[in-house]
Parts: structure tokens; C-alpha cells; sequence
């Protein structure tokens, strides 16, 4: 699992910060989540190719998470892209993005599909054999969710070795992988675990910004492997929370140490600050395992 950051602050971009956009990469899926303005330039900075996104999933219609979208839409025509893309996001986002390519008579020449949603439950939005995706209700100014992104239980590893000297037939070898006890040429049953091993722990992630601070989110992302949660201000600013909607570094790190969460990566910070090393100081006060993001840096949770 490999989660590349290309924004990660709040408000406005300015020439060394961006807004935020991330993409996830887990079980061969590539997903791009939240697109604000200038996410396709860094893309191709990070070399990260377009035709392998075919899911992006806007949190809000805050201009800061999704003034991006319509370009990417764009560009993709303009390199004769084929495959289908699915867009999931607010109600809403059909509406603006269409409309702007109404406007413009550009009409994208692949298949353009879009999951508006508005419900105030955690849903299931997208799933295949491998990954599913799941909504997280977050509060913030208008309708808001955040992302969980979870590996589905993979096969049993199967021991070749241990399978041919238990004379089972290789026609066996996929219902063991699936976990099933078989029986061996010489009618006798051989015992799953006998000849398996326990599949890989699956990997997740959950999404959060914006938002603030919430405990109704902690039953949706329990035990998550890697949190990625909002921390607009510090301390100092701890008072403009509930104003704006937004977080503090410690009210994440609190969300993460109620959730027992594998990891914290702080983001959306806001630029009113020189620096960041204070937003890790704060939040490691509350829960150890804390990392910043950055624009342009990569995490890999392999």
C-alpha cells in the first residue's frame, strides 16, 4: 500500500504549497482522492500515470478538494483516453461538472460516470474482488465524507511441498487456497491448516478532511492500519475548531489513539504557519506512531 501526497494544505494554493490531493495505491488499484486546483501537474511531476486512475472520490464541493476535477475530465480527452471513469462525490457534482463541459461543447469521449451521494450513514460506494470502499460521515460547513479503503481477506497460502507429500491432487490445490479441507488420492482428508498458512493481514486506509473533531467516526475506521486526518490549526488556534469546522493536531491524534489506528498522517494544514515540526509535536503528545505529509512525499506501508 503506497500513498503518494500531492496537496496537502488548506484554503488557497500559493507557490510552495498545495491543495490537497492524494492518490492511494492498494492490492493494484490506483485511486485518486480529492483533487484540488494544479492536482494534474502533479501528477505528471510524480509520474504517475493517468490512464491507471479510474476512481476518484471528492470529500466535499470546497474548491480546495475538487477545482481540479474538470481539468483532469479534460485532459484525459485530450489524450484519447478509453477507459471508463467513476467519479464519487457530493451531490452536486454532476451538475458542475457537466456544466462546464456543456458550456465548453467538450464532451469526453470515454464513458464518464459519477456515484453523487448524500447520505449521513457510513455505505459501501465501490467494491470488486479485492478492495472495498466505504463512506465516513464527517461534519464540516456542507456535506462532507471521508473515505475508508480496506483489502478484502485474501486466499490461504498454500505449501506445495506439504500438499504433494500429503498426495493431493493438484485439482485440490485452488478449493485449499480458498480454505476448504480436501481429500487425497487415497480417499483420506487432509486438514486445511495442515497443508496452508494464514493470508497476508489485509492492508487499510482511511481518508478524513475535513472536519471537526468527531468520535462518531472512531467505530467506522477501528484498527485502520493508516489514518490520514485533518489538522488545520494548533493549540494556540484550538478556538477556531468549532467556528470553521476544522481540526487540531491533538484532536486527531486523539482520534487515532481512540480508534488504535496504525499510523497518523497529519495534512490540510493551515498556511498560517511557518512550519510544521509544531503540528507533530502536538499530536505525538496524545498518540506515538505520528507522520507529516508534504507535497510530493511518498509513504510506503508495504
Amino acid at each position: 500500500m503506497k500513498l503518494t501526497i500531492l496537496g496537502c494544505y488548506s484554503a488557497t494554493p500559493r507557490a510552495l504549497t498545495n491543495t490537497t490531493s492524494q492518490v492511494l495505491e492498494i492490492n493494484n488499484h490506483m485511486f485518486l482522492i480529492d483533487c484540488g486546483e494544479g492536482t494534474q501537474v502533479h501528477l505528471r511531476k510524480h509520474k504517475i500515470k493517468f490512464n491507471r486512475i479510474k476512481h476518484v472520490f471528492i470529500s466535499h464541493l470546497h474548491g480546495d478538494h475538487f477545482f481540479g476535477l474538470v481539468g483532469l475530465i479534460s485532459t484525459f480527452r485530450l489524450l484519447k483516453r478509453e477507459a471508463d471513469l467513476h467519479v464519487y462525490g457530493p451531490k452536486g457534482i454532476k451538475e458542475i461538472v457537466t456544466l462546464q463541459m456543456k458550456l465548453a461543447d467538450s464532451w469526453t469521449n470515454y464513458n464518464l460516470y459519477f456515484h453523487e451521494l448524500s447520505s449521513k450513514e457510513s455505505q459501501l460506494v465501490y467494491q470488486d474482488d479485492v478492495v472495498e470502499v466505504h463512506t465516513i460521515p464527517l461534519e464540516h460547513r456542507i456535506y462532507t465524507n471521508g473515505y475508508l479503503f480496506k483489502e478484502k481477506e485474501g486466499e490461504r497460502k498454500l505449501n506445495v511441498d506439504l500438499a504433494e507429500e500429503a498426495n493431493i491432487n493438484v485439482a485440490y490445490y485452488r478449493k485449499l487456497k480458498q480454505g476448504f479441507d480436501v481429500e487425497n488420492e487415497d480417499g483420506v482428508l487432509i486438514r486445511n491448516e495442515s497443508v496452508t498458512s494464514d493470508a497476508e493481514k489485509p492492508k487499510s486506509y482511511a481518508f478524513c478532511s475535513d472536519t471537526v473533531y468527531k468520535e462518531d467516526i472512531v467505530p467506522i475506521i477501528k484498527d485502520v492500519d493508516v489514518l490520514y486526518h485533518e489538522s488545520t490549526f494548533l493549540e494556540k488556534h484550538a478556538h477556531l475548531g468549532p467556528k470553521t469546522k476544522h481540526s487540531t493536531a491533538k484532536e486527531a491524534a486523539s482520534i487515532a489513539k481512540q480508534a488504535n489506528v496504525g499510523t497518523l498522517v497529519l495534512g490540510h494544514f493551515s498556511t498560517r504557519y511557518g512550519g510544521l515540526d509544531g503540528f507533530k509535536t502536538e499530536a505525538e503528545e496524545v498518540f506515538d506512531n505520528v507522520k507529516l505529509s508534504g507535497d510530493g512525499k511518498v509513504f510506503d506501508f508495504s
